[in-house]
């Protein structure tokens, strides 16, 4: 297989499917959620590197401005719930293993999502553990507590020390900021309506364990604020980042005086009793993420609203909020109403709307171009959209539990990928790296084994290219005659669907006619 562009074709269901040209130019980082490797492929769908990890994702992955990998991390943890982690990895460009920490125990775990933050630390999402007498001593309704437990989010900051250690520099927990009406012998009792900036503790999708699921964070440096998704309550927060840990624990101090208090929600005006089911926007949303400087929007927050139970039926879309951002880095409300804006500014649905539904997980992201590439990652499909919302470019997931599908196979529901990224090829994590493309991660028609396909003689070798299976090993084989005996060469492990090899050997460069062997190991 020859590596090109091409504009999709009715037999291409896996890989790229439709590339029009309209595309930004970049490289694609995904983690499907059923694989321990990362995947980055160009716009045509070519693998041009991959990160082995010994662990499933749980969930996110980041190419860093330095060329290593940021990996959220699945090990056995006594949390049991979508997007559990309660590890975090950091690779170099070979898989290296930089960094590992856990972050697990019968009593709190990471979960979701984990970002590099300026200054090199870590920031993480993690559970933490209540028992039903915790839960209900700060008001909670006993009959919202179904699985005796609570499970409240915390954001962890974490300076890496050495290979397996971190310290805690900084953290934020919710049940800091909880008001309740239910039980006024309880702790947290308060009027829910003149509280905007505290989470009330009975404002609950249903009574399990995993209370909010927040399950994505961004974080803005010129602000110092963070901004998380919190899906059970369709809603996304911001938060003072400015804060000692102790200012986190309360509600004054901080850059902007209000300690760990909320600095600006929206999504569900009803979660602090400003508005009415007519008044949401969010439906159980993921990856609310600021628009970087230098983009169209630059400054607004896009989301991807996945929309379950949205009234009129469920369908997904891609929404652009303005915050009211006033130049203290605080929010305009009016007391007694809901945050704005009252709509979004910017927002895709498919034709029809049904067309497109995301149960679950799911990513969106602003491109320098104005393009928006977008993750429907139950169905491990990443899209493009231009600011006419023309797709212009498309790729489904080839992989499933870490095997790659045949062109023309219909991929099952098992390549789900939380999140997709693209890096511009003058990205800095980029530079200096070995951008050679490997093949398609996806093995084409009709050949799934080693085929020879391409045999050149350059200046410096004999090149051999042939169709392969992914983390299979190859002997390359050399003789003078056809018949052997055969001289092992070397033996290459694929990384793709395309296998490479230059031999150097004196004998095929001084001219001697011989034959070549690609051995598949059994």
């Amino acid at each position: 297989m020859i590596a090109g562009d091409f504009t999709g074709s009715a037999q291409n269901t896996v890989g790229v499917t439709l590339n029009t040209g309209g595309a930004y130019p970049g490289y694609t980082l995904f983690t499907p959620s059923s694989d321990t490797h990362a995947y980055l492929v160009d716009n045509a769908g070519e693998l041009v590197n991959r990160w082995t990890s010994a662990y499933l994702p749980g969930f996110t992955a980041y190419l860093l401005a330095d060329g290593h990998l940021l990996r959220a991390a699945q090990i056995s943890t006594s949390f049991h719930a979508g997007g559990a982690g309660g590890r975090v990895e950091l690779l170099d460009w070979d898989s290296t293993l930089l960094w590992g920490f856990n972050y697990s125990t019968t009593q709190y775990c990471q979960n979701h999502d984990a970002i590099m933050l300026p200054n090199s630390n870590v920031l993480m999402i993690a559970w933490e553990l209540k028992t039903t007498a915790q839960a209900e001593a700060a008001g909670r309704n006993p009959s919202l507590i179904t699985q005796n437990a609570l499970w409240p989010s915390m954001l962890v900051e974490v300076q890496p020390v050495g290979t397996t250690n971190g310290n805690i520099v900084w953290s934020w927990d919710v049940w800091d900021h909880l008001v309740q009406d239910f039980d006024a012998s309880k702790a947290n009792y308060g009027n829910v309506t003149n509280h905007p900036e505290l989470v009330d503790v009975n404002f609950a999708l249903d009574g399990t364990a995993d209370w909010l699921h927040v399950n994505g964070i961004d974080y803005d440096a010129a602000l110092d604020e963070v901004l998380v998704s919190v899906h059970n309550l369709s809603e996304v927060w911001i938060i003072d980042h400015g804060t000692t840990i102790a200012q986190a624990a309360g509600h004054t101090g901080g850059t902007r005086g209000h300690g760990g208090d909320i600095l600006y929600r929206w999504g569900n005006p009803r979660a602090y009793r400003a508005g009415t089911t007519a008044n949401q926007q969010l439906f159980q949303q993921h990856n609310p993420n600021w628009i970087r400087d230098g983009l169209p929007g630059a400054g607004h927050i896009l989301i991807f609203n996945n929309g379950v139970g949205r009234p009129g039926g469920n369908y997904s879309s891609i929404v652009e909020i303005v915050p009211p951002l006033g130049t203290n880095g605080t929010y305009a409300l009016t007391p007694g109403a809901a945050f704005g804006p009252a709509a979004p500014a910017w927002i895709y649905t498919a034709s029809p709307p049904s067309s497109f539904y995301a149960l679950n997980v799911s990513s969106a992201q602003r491109l320098t171009n104005g393009n928006t590439l977008i993750d429907n990652g139950p169905a491990g499909r990443f899209f493009e959209i231009n600011s006419a919302t023309q797709t212009v470019w498309q790729y489904v997931c080839p992989l499933v539990n870490g095997v790659a599908l045949t062109q023309g196979q219909s991929p099952p529901a098992q390549n789900q990928v939380f999140r997709a990224t693209r890096y511009a090829g003058d990205y800095a994590g980029l530079a200096g790296r070995d951008l050679t493309t490997h093949g398609t991660i996806e093995l084409p028609p009709h050949a799934p084994f080693a085929v020879t396909d391409i045999t050149t003689l350059h200046p410096d070798g004999v090149f051999l290219r042939w169709n392969s299976l992914a983390d299979t090993n190859y002997t390359i084989q050399w003789s003078a005659q056809p018949a052997g005996p055969w001289n092992d060469i070397q033996t290459v492990t694929a990384i793709g669907t395309s296998a490479f090899f230059t031999d150097t050997n004196t004998a095929p460069l001084a001219g001697v006619v011989g034959v070549y062997r690609i051995h598949l190991e059994p």
